[in-house]
């Protein structure tokens, strides 16, 4: 029976083409291999499990390669490339740095530099986790770092490169390894399933990359978990309950409930994903994950930021499209709150609750005076407390036996002066300024959402240009952009010259929130862009623009040698 190898170093990769998701860092290093322009050292820094090492071998092995492919890839074949796969190559030597990081474990590399290749052309030397070496280990090692013989390459690699010494850093050639992204993993791992004959599902492996975080060996490590207690069938069920991942489906229906201001189902919800054992804080991280990426699925500018398959991107989409983008500001804000507030609630079931009930009401909030819990009025707007509060019968009665004359106290017989009654008035609900100000805040959490027409935006375009004349560079900008309607709420200005831009990027937020009053649409966007058709004029000296002035008017010629007459 032959012995089960885990996935991860069964398809470790063998060749620069079978390393996933560093295209284009590999097709750097085979470049340098096949123009033979070889650095002495190299510093290969990014993520845990994102093909460090293994390309550190596999660049060790290509140019050593007694055969070499016509792409620049080792032949795999030959005496040499077999050595350095079983691991017993003369030529290419290791070191975890993690536990050997001593200067006398320095000094044994140093001593081995001095000894040339056997069969091949240079002696590669691999150091892992190398920003764990001590500060003498460090300087131990700069000397021959700075100047190897010409047949050693020295290849460090990294998770943190900030601890690596700047004069390690600076006789390197740096390689940063991206995150593997989710997209990758998944296309390997249906890869390897073909090949294991394990029937794969996208969403569970989705499930499965996730969970990796960009680490595409931890991605196989996860992956033959779930292949075990699955026998062999990856779903999307099974991925979850195995590795103890909440459905997003709960996220999807969360939202729906606080964009209808369904509390209860809301808190139901919350309930059920207790009753599975996820813990509060997961699902409070996970719940603000899920609206950062609906927020960036809004905008088809932002969207290719989803790390996600291209059916759940969909529904982020879909999604997206039904909240306006104020309100991924406002509970984004709502759930890092709850996270601050987290670890020192006496109470996190009912902090959770009220994190959810919060954004329930974002949209459909509560009526006056309820929703001014989170409100804190101006100072001088109202005489009084700053909270208004539903009296009870009993708090209507005190309030009203307060305003009646206070009649003496016969028994009193102290000669102390009495203390006058506060200054400061009770406010009943029915006050003026208290009712302004309930219905001025409430307006203000409307969402507002009236169709747009070009007539309208430019209507409230131009006044705005009147209001702000001051503004030279937008006013001009705005003058010459001719908006267009590309959308039900999105219009595109065209402007002629990068100044202009930046003026309206500086501007924007002033702008959209003018455009967006004035026409009680709270969804209206404006996409900014340079038209490449538009002949922008250069800047003239003043004696050539003077010049070029007067060609075009013949009249302000003459004026001006008139001028120059009389003052003469």
């Amino acid at each position: 029976m032959e012995k089960y190898i885990v996935s991860a170093r069964k398809y470790r990769p063998a060749t620069f083409r079978s390393v996933v998701g560093q295209k284009s860092l590999t097709s750097t290093l085979k470049n340098a291999i096949a123009s033979d322009r070889l650095a002495q050292a190299y510093l290969f820094c990014g993520p845990r499990g994102v093909g460090k090492t293994s390309c550190a071998r596999i660049f060790a092995k290509t140019i050593n390669c007694l055969n070499p492919t016509a792409d620049g890839e080792a032949c795999c074949e030959c005496e040499n490339c077999k050595a350095i796969e079983r691991g017993n190559s003369m030529n290419v030597v290791e070191l975890d740095a993690a536990s050997n990081n001593s200067v006398d474990d320095i000094r044994d590399i140093t001593d081995q530099v001095q000894t040339p290749p056997q069969g091949g052309k240079y002696r590669v030397f691999i150091i892992d986790e190398v920003h764990m070496l001590s500060s003498a280990a460090f300087n131990a090692f700069l000397k021959t770092l700075e100047e190897p013989p010409k047949y050693v390459i020295f290849i460090l690699a990294t998770t943190e490169k900030h601890k690596v010494l700047p004069t390690i850093l600076s006789r390197c050639q740096t390689y940063d390894f991206r995150r593997i992204t989710i997209e990758d993993m998944v296309e390997q791992m249906q890869y390897i399933g073909e090949q294991e004959g394990i029937k794969t599902e996208p969403r569970g492996l989705e499930v499965i990359a996730r969970k990796a975080d960009g680490a595409m060996r931890d991605a196989l490590s996860i992956f033959d978990q779930v292949a075990a207690s699955s026998r062999g069938n990856i779903t999307y069920e099974s991925a979850i309950e195995n590795l103890n991942v909440l459905d997003y489906d709960y996220y999807f229906k969360l939202v729906e409930s606080f964009r209808i201001g369904d509390i209860s189902g809301a808190l139901l919800l919350y309930r059920d994903v207790r009753a599975k054992g996820f813990d509060s804080l997961f699902f409070l991280n996970g719940l603000a994950d899920h609206v950062r990426n609906l927020m960036v699925a809004a905008d088809p500018r932002t969207a290719e930021l989803l790390e996600t398959s291209k059916d759940v991107a969909e529904r982020y989409t879909a999604q997206a499209k039904s909240l306006p983008l104020q309100w991924y500001y406002a509970a984004m804000k709502v759930l890092n709150d709850g996270d601050v507030q987290y670890r020192t609630a006496t109470n996190k079931q009912f902090l959770v609750e009220l994190v959810l009930i919060r954004l329930s009401q974002l949209l459909k909030p509560a009526t006056p005076p309820f929703d001014l819990v989170d409100y804190v009025f101006p100072l001088g707007d109202i005489t009084g407390a700053a909270l208004p509060a539903a009296p009870s019968q009993s708090t209507t009665s005190q309030v009203a036996r307060e305003e009646e004359p206070r009649k003496p106290d016969r028994s009193d017989k102290s000669d102390s002066p009495r203390i006058k009654k506060s200054s400061v008035a009770s406010f009943r609900l029915n006050d003026n300024s208290v009712n302004e100000k309930m219905a001025e805040y409430s307006e203000q959490r409307k969402v507002h959402r009236e169709p747009v027409s070009i007539e309208g935006f430019m209507q409230a375009w131009q006044a705005y240009q009147q209001a702000n004349h001051q503004q030279h560079i937008l006013t001009s900008a705005m003058r010459g952009s001719n908006p267009q309607q590309v959308g039900e709420e999105e219009f595109l200005a065209k402007v002629g010259h990068p100044a202009e831009v930046q003026a309206f990027e500086l501007a924007m937020t002033q702008l959209l929130a003018y455009l967006r009053k004035q026409l009680s649409n709270d969804f209206l966007t404006i996409r900014v862009e340079i038209d490449p058709t538009r002949v922008v004029s250069k800047q003239l000296p003043p004696q050539e623009f003077l010049k070029e002035c007067i060609e075009k008017n013949p009249a302000l010629g003459d004026l001006l040698r008139k001028i120059d007459g009389e003052l003469a």
